[in-house]
């Protein structure tokens, strides 16, 4: 009997589409999901973001990826629920949002000719079977060496300061960088495209 209302839940899934909901306010994110051409609404989750003391940067943007989802399930009780984090990590130094003009330049004068290893973290919340699926897909990136002047001409042109690192690779923070390496480009913009095809997946979504 325990079983019985997944298999009604399936059924439901193919016939009645489950809504698709986007955890974000992100316009790249947007983007990178329309390219699977699959409908889907977006509710921007409103948490604290604050790292917790001696927290590792990949165990971070796990915890806010799922606590994204989480907050949108509390309104969407029958949807299929993606919730996104990034943490960018140097050494042992997490790099938050800059949120102003002043951190943006701490950082990226702190990362040039660096190695920095962005951390996204996905999760697919099932908000009516509370099935969570979750991943952290890492983007190592070599920062190029540039000088203050180009510093403060990009943070004028682009101002990022909502982007961890504050760099932004989709727009024209991609001349900071020097190479990167990872296994999925889309997860250092903010969405890894290929675990969330395999996620929707198991879900009972096929894209094509």
């Amino acid at each position: 009997m325990s079983k019985k209302p997944k298999e009604i839940l399936k059924i439901k899934n193919i016939e009645l589409k489950q809504k698709l909901i986007l955890g974000s306010s992100s316009i790249y994110r947007q983007q990178l999901l329309q390219r699977l051409q699959i409908p889907f609404e977006m509710v921007s989750p409103d948490i604290d973001e604050t790292p917790l003391s001696n927290e590792k940067p990949e165990t971070t943007a796990m915890r806010l990826a799922e606590a994204k989802a989480r907050e949108v399930a509390r309104t969407h009780s029958q949807a299929l629920i993606i919730g996104s984090d990034q943490v960018a990590v140097l050494g042992d130094v997490q790099l938050g949002k800059p949120l102003n003009h002043e951190n943006a330049v701490k950082q990226l004068q702190l990362v040039r000719g660096q190695s920095v290893i962005f951390y996204t973290a996905l999760s697919l919340l099932n908000s009516y079977t509370d099935k969570l699926q979750t991943r952290v897909v890492p983007c190592g990136i070599k920062f190029r060496q540039f000088s203050d002047q180009q510093i403060e001409n990009y943070l004028t042109k682009e101002k990022p300061y909502h982007c961890a690192g504050s760099a932004k690779s989709e727009g024209l923070g991609i001349i900071l960088i020097e190479r990167m390496s990872g296994d999925d480009p889309n997860a250092l913009i903010g969405l890894p495209l290929i675990a969330l095809v395999e996620m929707l997946a198991c879900e009972g979504i096929e894209i094509v």
